[in-house]
């Protein structure tokens, strides 16, 4: 049965790749090779083979290109259209800072206006008792006077009956300028308490005034208090979720920031307009929180510029290897990937993810030429395989600094950057810092 099956696949072949021969001729001897059916099928089928595989594998290959390359793109879209919104809402931020402060400007002036208004009107009070005393006093005054007129009157007439001359006539004549005297005062202090009523109706109609634009001004703050709120909250909310999602304590990181920027250009002061030991006033009250929200912003920003939160490559790349365990390339064991691959073309600019100190900048073993930069809250990142260092160690440097090129050096088995996290000496997923600053930054 075999042997049949044999010949009629011996047959097959023959009909398709008849046996060829390849002569192979020289000047003293003539030689050939013999390809058999069987052998020319087989190659046949590798040639075929490896051009199916060959066809697949560029497919695959341009399909990856083209689809790392729209999401790249993507993904600087979405980060520049990020990075406008919060240019925009800082933009927001501070021109509402600047109305909340020259409306309190405005709110003190009136405040100082009606206190001066209050001033006046307690003084014109004080003028209208004193005159109203005065006026009471020339009363009595004058109910004397006219009291001591009708006694003289009365004793005139009883001189004219009993002496019946003119001098009785003489002595009443001094009667007419005594009035005429006291008309003239009561006329002038009628006058000055007229004048007194006016001056305090119209403090008080100017009280009123400022009373209206008072509420007005009151309902403008409100406005701007609001609008400020809103802003903090949409500013300190993303920096607030960014550092919770990379695992940082944020109390205890505002504290250590708060610590380091204590003296001069350190943390905004809660202000206070009562200068007599009195309870602040709602506006006080909100002011005070305002200050201590922008006070938390300014904090976090500072805190994020110390914190690997930034790529270490800003042109395009790929990720060739997460962090975790992995297959060996070189040894092909199961070992631990302590960082995350970044590939692109040699000599690609690789950048400070966040502002530190250099402590190493040189070769060491597997890492090839390395990099190591020390931050704050026990941060340490690495940056391997470099092809050229341009930083030294005890440089300072700020987040986005060119600080080497990358390269294949060290234990390397292609052009990339190995980037890694260390957190009080313990490597970390540095993507987690990456991922968590994709909607802030």
């Amino acid at each position: 049965m075999r042997t049949r099956l044999a010949i009629k696949l011996h047959s097959l072949f023959e009909r398709h790749f008849p046996e060829r021969r390849i002569f192979l001729k020289s000047d003293t001897d003539t030689r050939y090779i013999r390809l058999s059916s069987e052998t020319q099928a087989f190659a046949v089928l590798g040639v075929a083979i490896m051009v199916g595989w060959t066809a697949v594998a560029t497919a695959i290959l341009l399909m990856d290109s083209i689809g790392s390359g729209n999401f790249r793109e993507q993904a600087k879209r979405d980060q520049a259209t990020y990075q406008e919104r919060l240019n925009v809402l800082s933009a927001e931020r501070d021109a509402r800072a600047h109305e909340a402060l020259a409306a309190h400007a405005r709110f003190n002036s009136a405040l100082e206006q009606v206190s001066a208004m209050q001033s006046e009107l307690l003084e014109s009070e004080n003028r209208r008792r004193e005159l109203e005393t005065g006026i009471e006093v020339i009363q009595t005054t004058l109910r004397a006077t006219m009291k001591q007129r009708e006694d003289a009157r009365a004793q005139l007439a009883q001189l004219q009956e009993e002496t019946g001359d003119d001098s009785a006539i003489m002595f009443a004549s001094a009667a007419p300028v005594q009035m005429e005297f006291m008309a003239d005062a009561l006329t002038q202090t009628a006058m000055e308490r007229d004048q007194i009523a006016a001056d305090a109706q119209s403090a008080l109609d100017e009280r009123d005034d400022l009373e209206l634009e008072i509420q007005l001004m009151q309902e403008r703050n409100d406005e701007i208090f609001r609008q400020l709120e809103e802003a903090m909250v949409i500013s300190v909310e993303p920096l607030d979720k960014m550092f919770r999602q990379a695992g940082m304590p944020t109390d205890r990181i505002l504290d250590e920031v708060r610590r380091g920027y204590s003296g001069m250009g350190g943390p905004l002061t809660p202000i206070s307009f009562s200068t007599r030991g009195e309870e602040l006033s709602a506006d006080e009250v909100r002011t005070n929180q305002l200050l201590q929200q922008m006070d938390k912003l300014n904090l976090y920003r500072i805190a994020a510029e110390k914190a690997p939160f930034a790529k270490p490559v800003h042109s395009s790349f790929r990720f060739t290897s997460g962090f975790g365990y992995r297959r060996d390339p070189k040894t092909g064991g199961r070992r631990m990937h302590k960082g995350t691959d970044f590939a692109a073309p040699t000599g690609t600019d690789i950048f400070a993810t966040a502002d530190g100190v250099v402590t190493h900048a040189g070769w060491q073993s597997g890492f090839g030429k390395l990099v190591k930069i020390k931050h704050a809250f026990g941060i340490e990142t690495y940056y391997a395989h470099n092809t050229n260092i341009r930083v030294k160690v005890g440089q300072r440097v700020s987040r986005g600094d060119h600080i080497a090129d990358m390269g294949s050096t060290g234990r390397s088995t292609g052009t990339h950057l190995h980037y890694e996290v260390h957190v009080n000496g313990k490597p970390v997923n540095p993507m987690t810092y990456i991922k968590a600053a994709n909607n802030v930054f």
